[in-house]
């Protein structure tokens, strides 16, 4: 990757928790099926990203909230799949969000080092922001039951990730 082709890729990043994290807007809850798909995508990138995170950075920190990551949303796959199951809805993808998570991926990928590390938290707060507003919302008002015990025990998970991707963001 070149240097400027790097340079504006990292700015891209940098700029999107902030878009994020500035706006305090209500969110409907999404319809159960494209709620699925939504938290399923949120625990393919989690756990996706602390792989790449564990394999590719040196930072303590990076590599704790990776570690944990990785260990959280793999547990949240499988209670997801059992709601799911339970509340008997198929899975719809939701086309509008996490944002960019399938994009990230491939970013983060081609990333080493710092230039990773700032991606990584960066994407983390981009995620969970999002993750935790659909969460919210879903727990109050999602329609199938199983699925919002879901939303409710992620929820508070969401939010203290979000916590920590805060930090990370603002620790490098």
């Amino acid at each position: 990757m070149t240097s400027i082709a790097r340079r504006s890729l990292l700015i891209a990043l940098a700029a999107a928790p902030a878009a994020y994290s500035s706006i305090a807007h209500a969110v409907d809850a999404l319809p159960d099926a494209r709620f699925v798909g939504f938290a399923q995508a949120v625990n393919d990138f989690e756990i996706r990203s602390g792989q790449l995170a564990l394999a590719k950075s040196a930072n303590e920190n990076i590599r704790g909230y990776a570690t944990r990551a990785v260990s959280d949303y793999t547990e949240a796959a499988s209670y997801l799949s059992k709601s799911r199951s339970e509340a008997g809805v198929s899975y719809a993808p939701d086309p509008n969000g996490p944002p960019n998570a399938q994009r990230m991926l491939p970013q983060l990928n081609s990333l080493q080092g710092p230039d990773f590390d700032a991606a990584y938290a960066n994407a983390q707060l981009a995620v969970q922001t999002e993750a935790v507003d659909q969460f919210g919302a879903f727990s109050q008002n999602g329609n199938g039951a199983p699925l919002r015990r879901y939303a409710q025990m992620m929820l508070p998970k969401s939010k203290t990730f979000l916590e920590y991707a805060r930090r990370l963001a603002g620790s490098r």
